[in-house]
């Protein structure tokens, strides 16, 4: 009973202590709000204060800035209503000077009117005197005014053609002189000023060995791999007695040329067999083609030539691989762009369609396809289907005088693919087909009736034809070379041009004994 009440007086005594306390905190707590809401109060004032001072300040400020803009308008204002007075007062003085001349005009014309009238009356006079003169002189000459004023007028037309044409011809000699000269200097200063290398193209390419073992591997078993690269590169490879060296042999160089970097890597490589075959020509063609692509990206970039259409990139640089006459055909395609250019600044002309057109002027030997057209006309419509300007297009169908020039460029680009034609070792024919060439020039003359003896000089360019003095007349001396130029045009093929001279000549020879 002693613990239990121990316990209830010690429960008791916790219960109340606790009362106790919460009764203190809150008391405590109470006091504490009470001061904090005290401090915010006074707090609150200090800053309302605060802020009732500063809107004072800035009220003030306003107000200032205020009464000194408008002061600064009240300025400004009372300026301009000077400056409107000043004006006024200007141009009321205009006025006055302007009422002033005015009045000195009506004189004047008053002057001017009473003048007119003297003149009237002296021009009637004199009409009527003129009258009397003319009516005299028809008496006399027995012919009407306006008969003896069309004698006049006929009489000065007459005189005003034998002066024009005097004049006319002078200036017609003058200028072909002049234009001789002119055309001289600038076909030579343009020559001088481009220079071109030019690299000769073979039908056949080599491709060396180390030793004779790696024939027998590129033959294969029973000629396996060499029949396979034969059909897929379309080479001939031609393995004779030839000391470490296989011969690469076909017209077309880029044929040949993948042949020969495949064969190169299937050497290195050393495994040579028909499946390593077809991957090693693929992957090779496929490198040629980008090679082309960037050929004709870098030329166009080097001459400036910009906004070409991708085909025609792709043709530029397949130009690498072709030949005319032995002459490879992207030199001699850069020579004349930039014969071309020189050439039409030295005229006046636009250089850069100039260099185009001189550039694009042969895309019509490189077609994909085979068609029966002249290169040229090739060139042209390939030009069109790829949106080129309609003066380039032109050049391109007229350098060789397939269709008729309609602009200027068009005779330069054919001037200039003369030259670079002409040049000196830019061209070179297999000396069977040269000889067999001049021959038949000569037999061509000499098939003319009245022809003594032909000779084909300066190596096929020039032509002398002698004719016999009883046989044939001067007039139809012009007339054979004439027909001679333009049967050799139809029937021969060459490079650059050939000058036909047929020399007519009578010789008498005596003896003094």
């Amino acid at each position: 009973m002693d613990i239990l009440m121990v316990l209830i007086i010690g429960i008791s005594g916790i219960v109340i202590g606790g009362l106790i306390t919460g009764t203190i905190l809150r008391k405590a707590m109470d006091r504490k709000r009470d001061m904090i809401l005290k401090e915010a109060m006074e707090k609150a004032e200090v800053i309302k204060k605060e802020k009732i001072l500063q809107a004072k300040e800035k009220f003030l400020q306003l107000k200032s800035e205020h009464e000194k803009f408008v002061h600064e308008k009240n300025e400004e204002l009372s300026k301009n209503d000077n400056r409107l007075k000043q004006k006024e007062t200007a141009f009321s003085q205009k006025i006055e000077d302007l009422q002033k001349k005015q009045k000195e005009l009506v004189a004047i014309r008053q002057n001017l009117q009473t003048q007119a009238d003297i003149v009237g009356k002296k021009q009637t006079d004199l009409e009527k005197s003129i009258k009397i003169q003319v009516e005299k002189l028809e008496a006399i000459s027995n012919l009407s005014a306006n008969e003896a004023k069309a004698q006049l007028i006929e009489t000065l037309k007459e005189e005003a053609k034998s002066e024009a044409l005097v004049h006319i011809k002078d200036i017609i000699d003058e200028a072909r002189i002049t234009a001789n000269t002119e055309a001289k200097k600038i076909i030579i200063e343009t020559i001088q000023r481009t220079a071109s290398e030019h690299a000769i193209e073979n039908t056949v390419s080599v491709f060396n060995i180390e030793n004779e073992e790696v024939k027998g591997r590129i033959i294969g078993r029973e000629g396996r791999n060499i029949r396979t690269l034969e059909s897929l590169t379309g080479i001939e490879i031609i393995i004779d007695d030839s000391p470490d060296a296989i011969i690469l042999s076909g017209f077309d160089p880029v044929r040949r040329e993948i042949a020969r970097l495949s064969l190169h890597k299937l050497v290195t490589d050393g495994r040579i067999h028909p499946a390593r075959i077809e991957e090693v020509v693929a992957k090779t063609r496929k490198q040629i083609e980008q090679e082309i692509v960037e050929t004709g990206k870098r030329v166009s970039m080097d001459l400036g030539i910009h906004n070409l259409h991708h085909e025609l990139i792709r043709i530029i640089g397949k130009m690498k691989y072709r030949s005319s006459y032995g002459q490879n055909l992207l030199q001699h395609s850069i020579e004349v762009a930039k014969l071309c250019a020189t050439m039409s600044a030295e005229l006046g002309l636009n250089p850069k369609k100039a260099k185009r057109a001189g550039l694009l002027h042969d895309i019509g030997k490189v077609p994909d396809t085979e068609p029966e057209l002249p290169h040229a006309i090739l060139g042209m419509k390939t030009a069109e289907k790829f949106k080129e300007k309609p003066e380039i297009c032109n050049a391109i169908g007229a350098h060789h005088d397939e269709i008729e020039m309609d602009n200027l460029i068009s005779p330069i680009v054919q001037i200039c693919d003369a030259i670079s034609g002409a040049r000196p070792g830019a061209r070179r024919e297999v000396v069977d087909a040269y000889i067999e060439r001049l021959k038949h020039l000569e037999e061509l003359a000499l098939s003319y009736p009245g022809v003594v003896k032909t000779y084909a000089i300066q190596a096929g360019r020039e032509l002398r034809v002698i004719v016999g003095a009883d046989k044939v007349t001067d007039t139809e001396a012009n007339q054979l070379a004439y027909d001679l130029s333009r049967k050799i045009q139809s029937n021969m093929t060459y490079p650059g041009q050939i000058k036909i001279t047929v020399i007519r000549e009578t010789r008498a020879i005596s003896y003094a004994k």
